[in-house]
Formats: C-alpha cells, structure tokens, sequence
C-alpha cells in the first residue's frame, strides 16, 4: 500500500491496515495519456486460503507488480507460488505472456536486510519476471 501511496500521490505513509482498495490514475508516459486501474491488496494468510478472491483479481489484472519486504523472509518467500498461480490463470487462457514485475521494498533498511538483491534477480529471472529495488519512504 505505501508503494501504491507513494506512486499515485508521491508521499510516503508508512502504516496500513489490511486493507483492499482499488486507485484509478492518469498518467502520461512518451507523450501518450494512459489510465491505470490499480487493485492494491495486502498479503494475508487469509487471501492464500481463499483462491476465490485471489482468482477474481487474476482475471481482473492485464500485469501485475508483486512487492515483497527485503526485512521479511517469508513476503519473499511466497513470490514463486503467488506467481505459478497467476501465470497458470492468465496464460493457461492465452499464448501471451503475462506481465509480472517484482519489487522488493523498504531498500532504505539495509541495515534489516534478510533477502539479498541479488535472490530477488536470481528469483525474477528463473521466472521471468522483472526486478527492482525501491523505498517507498525515499
């Protein structure tokens, strides 16, 4: 949520609750106005349960930005499931590949670190995603 926070608004709130939201943006990008539908929702254990809930915003998504925190081993390590389910729902139906970007956040907090840059590369590129590193706070 704060990345979503920082993306649409650029502030930075540094606490949420559990809560799901859906952000509509403009933005311009090399000259042409695109709308962004944005459905920001928080990892739960509750969501892994329910596929129901998590299907719907498969279907719902075109390409899908997974972010987990560089001090949280287990937002880490929950990525290579997230992202079997979304491409077995999206290119299951299609031949295209489906857009999916990882993000590990909070790189301000190096001194927290517990997942090296150099896993989330090795992890987006065996699945071939892509990978940044960002702060959400900077």
């Amino acid at each position: 949520a704060a990345l979503t926070v920082r993306f649409l608004t650029r502030r930075f709130i540094g606490e949420y609750g559990d809560m799901e939201f859906i952000y509509s943006h403009n933005l311009t990008v090399d000259g042409r106005e695109i709308l962004f539908h944005i459905w920001d929702a928080p990892n739960s254990q509750e969501q892994t349960e329910d596929g129901s809930s998590e299907e719907k915003r498969i279907q719902w998504a075109d390409s899908f930005v997974l972010v987990y925190s560089i001090c949280d081993r287990a937002s880490f390590n929950i990525l290579p499931l997230k992202i079997q389910f979304i491409k077995a729902a999206k290119e299951g139906q299609s031949q295209e590949k489906v857009p999916i970007i990882i993000v590990g956040n909070k790189r301000d907090l190096h001194h927290q670190r517990v997942v090296s840059s150099e896993e989330g590369r090795l992890l987006a590129l065996s699945l071939d995603c892509g990978f940044y590193e960002v702060s959400a706070a900077e």
